[in-house]
C-alpha cells in the first residue's frame, strides 16, 4: 500500500482585502497553490518534488503534515484522510522545514530535542539512544550540549532535520534540507536518506536543485505554479 496518495488536491490561499491601501482601493484576492495534483508515494521511495519558488512543493509537505488542508480532494498518509484523522496522520509523519525557528533558545540541542521528543509519546526508556542516533546522523554529536541560540543557520537546519527523525516516522518530509548545509554535512546527509529509504521510510523532499534530485531521488515529480507537469521514475520522464 502507497504510504501517501493525492487525489485531485486543490489548495488555495485566499487574501484579506485591506481596508485601504496608499492607491485608497482594496485588495483582495486569492492564489492557486495547488492546481488537482494527484500523486502517490509508497514506502521505501525517495519522491523529489522539483520546480521553483511558489511551485506549490512546501504547500505539498504541509497538505501531508497536516499542517493545512485540502480545499479539494483528499490526502491519505498510511491509509489515514489528513482531514478526518489528522492526529493518526500526525503520528506517521515528521517535517523538517525550511527557516525552522520553533526551538527554544536557551536550551541545548540536547534538551530540545528530548523536549520535542516527549510530546511524540516515545517511551522515555528509548529517547536517550534516540536522541543520541539522531545527533550522530545529523552531525550535531559535538553541538548537543550547545545551546540554540549560538547555532548557526546550517546547525539550525540540521537541528529541525534531528527533530523530524528522532520520532522514527514512516514517512519524512523534508523542505529544501540542504540549503544552509557545507559540501561535507550535505554528503552525509544524502547518505543517511538513503539508509532510511532502505529501512521502508516513505521520503518527500522538496528542492529546486534539478542537479540535487535527480542524484537521490527515485522518483521525481516537477511542479510549476501549482501544476503537476511530469514525472520521471526509473531514469524516464513521463509527460502529464
Amino acid at each position: 500500500m502507497d504510504r501517501v496518495v493525492f487525489e485531485s488536491v486543490r489548495k488555495i490561499f485566499r487574501h484579506r482585502p485591506a481596508l485601504f491601501n496608499w492607491l485608497g482601493r482594496e485588495r483582495g484576492g486569492e492564489t492557486v497553490a495547488l492546481k488537482d495534483v494527484s500523486f502517490s508515494a509508497a514506502r521505501a521511495e525517495v519522491l523529489v518534488l522539483l520546480g521553483p519558488n511558489g511551485s506549490g512543493k512546501t504547500t505539498a509537505l504541509k497538505l501531508i503534515s497536516t499542517m493545512l488542508l485540502p480545499d479539494a480532494g483528499s490526502v491519505r498518509v498510511g491509509g489515514f484522510d489528513a482531514r478526518r484523522d489528522a492526529g493518526a496522520v500526525r503520528r506517521h509523519v515528521g517535517i523538517a522545514v525550511a527557516a525552522e525557528r520553533s526551538f527554544f533558545p536557551r536550551l541545548s540541542a540536547r534538551e530540545n530535542l528530548d523536549f520535542f521528543v516527549s510530546l511524540d509519546e516515545v517511551p522515555r526508556s528509548e529517547r536517550a539512544q534516540r536522541i543520541k542516533e539522531v545527533l550522530r546522523d545529523t552531525g550535531l554529536e559535538e553541538q548537543a550540549d550547545t545551546l540554540v541560540m549560538k547555532f548557526s543557520s546550517g546547525m539550525y537546519q540540521r537541528l529541525g532535520i534531528a527533530r523530524a527523525l528522532v520520532k522514527r516516522p514512516s514517512v519524512l518530509l523534508l523542505d529544501e534540507p540542504t540549503r544552509s548545509l557545507d559540501a561535507a554535512t550535505t554528503a552525509h546527509f544524502w547518505t543517511t536518506i538513503r539508509a532510511l529509504a532502505r529501512q521502508e521510510t516513505c521520503v518527500l523532499l522538496a528542492t529546486h536543485n534539478f542537479a540535487e534530485a535527480a542524484a537521490v531521488a527515485d522518483r521525481l515529480l516537477l511542479l510549476h505554479r501549482g501544476a503537476l507537469l511530469a514525472d520521471r521514475a526509473a531514469g524516464r520522464w513521463r509527460k502529464r
